[in-house]
C-alpha cells in the first residue's frame, strides 16, 4: 500500500471513528473549529466562551498533563489570543487549501501567528515555572492550537511525527520547509485525496486539507506504537 492508500485508509478510520462516538473525546477539535469559524463571520464574537472552547480541546488532546504550565491556568489565559487569531489579517489562513500556501504572503502570516504564539505562550510558561528554561516551547502546543482554531497546519505530536517519518513524506521538525512538503504531497495526490476529504464535514463545513493529513498520519503514528507495545510485551 502505497503512501496515499495508507493517508485515505488511515484519515477515514480516525473519521469514522469519531463519527461513531457522540461524545468521543477528538471531536473537541471539530467544535473547536467550527465555533471559531463561525466566529470570523460574526459581528459579535464571544472570546470568553471562545477561549473555554480552545482549553477543552487542548486539554482533550493532552496538552494539559501534569507537567504543563497551562495546568496552573485558567481558561481565560487563551483570551488575548483569541483574539489574534480571530483579526481579519489572518483569514487567509482559516481552511486554507495547500495550494494557497504557495502565496508568500500566506507563508508570512504562518511565521507571524507561529512567532505571536510563541513569545505569548512562552512568557507565561516562564512565569509559572519561576526559572530560566533552557529548552524551547514546544512546538506541539503552537501546531495544535492553529490545527484547532484555523485547520491550517497538522498537530505536530508525537503520532504524527511517527507517522510521517514512517512514510517520509516529511520531516519531524516544524517548520516551513515541512508545511511545503505536505503541501506538496497533497498537491501531487489531490486527484485521490480530494473525493475522500469532500465527505468529511462537521456543521456542514468541509473538513480542512490539512486536517485530513493530520488525521492520516496521526493514526499511522499510533498504529506503529500500539505494535511497539505488543513487541515489549
Amino acid at each position: 500500500m502505497d503512501s496515499v492508500d495508507l493517508i485515505i485508509k488511515s484519515s477515514t478510520e480516525f473519521y469514522n471513528d469519531l463519527k461513531n462516538d457522540e461524545n468521543g473525546r477528538y471531536r473537541s477539535w471539530e467544535h473547536c473549529y467550527s465555533h471559531f469559524v463561525k466566529a470570523r463571520g460574526s459581528k459579535v464574537i464571544d472570546y470568553d466562551y471562545l477561549s473555554l472552547q480552545l482549553a477543552f480541546y487542548l486539554a482533550s488532546w493532552g496538552m494539559y498533563r501534569g507537567s504543563s504550565f497551562l495546568l496552573q491556568k485558567d481558561y481565560k489565559v487563551h483570551i488575548p489570543v483569541v483574539k489574534e487569531l480571530l483579526s481579519k489579517e489572518y483569514d487567509a489562513l482559516a481552511g486554507i487549501e495547500c495550494i494557497e500556501f504557495r502565496k508568500e504572503s500566506n507563508q508570512q502570516l504562518l511565521l507571524e501567528i507561529n512567532s505571536f504564539l510563541g513569545q505569548y505562550y512562552d512568557k507565561i510558561r516562564r512565569e509559572v515555572k519561576g526559572q530560566e528554561l533552557k529548552n524551547q516551547l514546544s512546538f506541539t502546543l503552537i501546531t495544535k492550537i492553529l490545527m484547532g482554531t484555523l485547520g491550517c497546519v497538522p498537530a505536530y505530536d508525537r503520532y504524527f511525527i511517527a507517522g510521517i517519518k514512517k512514510q517520509k513524506v516529511t520531516t519531524g521538525n516544524y517548520n516551513l520547509k515541512s508545511i511545503m512538503k505536505l503541501v506538496d504531497f497533497y498537491e501531487k495526490n489531490s486527484v485521490r485525496l480530494e473525493p475522500v476529504r469532500e465527505k468529511m464535514e462537521v456543521d456542514g463545513m468541509p473538513y480542512p486539507q490539512m486536517k485530513m493529513l493530520d488525521m492520516g498520519f496521526w493514526q499511522i503514528g499510533f498504529e506503529l506504537d500500539k505494535v511497539l507495545s505488543k513487541k515489549i510485551k
